[in-house]
């Protein structure tokens, strides 16, 4: 791990950057307490810190205060170095952002047991910081596919609709359906319906822009988010993603299997700006319908409204 190591007197800095190093330490140095806090800022920077109280430019509580003003990064363990010995002094170093304090000139073996108790709370930061955003993502995210979940994917619409509406922009909903899904359960049994469910988003995520969106609307049924895609460009992309599906088989543990998808399409525009989302997605599941009673394996537009 990285340790900082900052004091404006080069043997003292000398000596404990090779106690640090001995240590199994990365280290990092600085002379005054400006190049401390530039060096704590920097990413992929020091999480572990000593910083003598008295140097220039910055002292040793200025660098906790700058380090603990800002509200990204990861936390960074700062141990203060200091001849101060009063109750006062101690007070001031911890309120103004220190984790700990020792008094110079300090022990080696207790400097490194301290080091050790920090590394320890940074691994448990670490921890609480790595299950936040595994929440995060599964509160988002469709456990079987990853890609964003019906409630993820609606939030979006919704934000995607008020935004096209004041930039009089446009925005095209494809709502695409397995073909026949049930049968591929049951003939096949649901650990196949799911190598499909997963392998179906996966093209469906590389035939998209970076920038569009896709998500598991609900059992078998996707919902892909087009900004900025006319209803003729719309129509084109839904056509190309339903001849991917059918053209190449999917592989599963339970052998290769042909799959198609029916698609509806819709864009916003003039007809449809008095609209809500749900009306919208209604139109477009309307469409759906359509292609499936049709004859499956294939793409329907939304027709306007009288």
């Amino acid at each position: 791990m990285k340790i900082l190591v900052a004091d404006d007197d080069a043997v003292s800095r000398l000596v404990m950057s090779r106690l640090m190093e001995r240590s199994g330490y990365e280290v990092v140095t600085a002379e005054d307490g400006r190049e401390a806090a530039e060096a704590l800022a920097t990413l992929g920077g020091p999480r572990l810190a000593l910083i003598d109280w008295m140097m220039p430019e910055l002292d040793g509580p200025g660098v906790c205060r700058q380090v603990r003003s800002r509200h990204n990064g990861s936390y960074v363990y700062i141990t203060l170095l200091t001849s101060k010995e009063s109750k006062e002094d101690i007070v001031v170093g911890l309120e103004a952002g220190a984790d700990d304090y020792l008094t110079k000139p300090c022990n080696p073996e207790e400097l490194k047991a301290r080091l050790r108790t920090g590394m320890r709370i940074l691994d448990l930061e670490d921890k609480l910081v790595e299950a936040r955003e595994d929440m995060r993502f599964k509160a988002n995210h469709d456990a079987l596919t990853a890609l964003w979940n019906r409630g993820a994917i609606l939030a979006d619409f919704e934000r995607e609709l008020i935004r096209v509406r004041r930039e009089h922009s446009t925005l095209s909903l494809l709502l695409c359906d397995v073909d026949h899904f049930k049968r591929i359960n049951d003939v096949n049994g649901h650990l196949v319906g799911d190598d499909v469910l997963q392998q179906m988003a996966s093209r469906f995520l590389e035939s998209v822009r970076p920038y569009d969106a896709v998500g598991r609307y609900g059992g078998e049924e996707f919902l892909i988010l087009l900004t900025g895609c006319t209803a003729t460009l719309a129509q084109k992309r839904a056509e190309e993603l339903r001849d991917s599906v059918a053209r190449r088989a999917f592989r599963t543990s339970g052998g290769d299997l042909s799959v198609t998808i029916s698609i509806g399409a819709l864009t916003t525009c003039d007809w449809a700006n008095h609209l809500t989302a749900s009306q919208l997605l209604h139109e477009a599941d309307q469409a759906l319908y359509r292609a499936k009673a049709e004859g499956r394996n294939r793409v329907c537009t939304s027709r306007p409204l009288p």
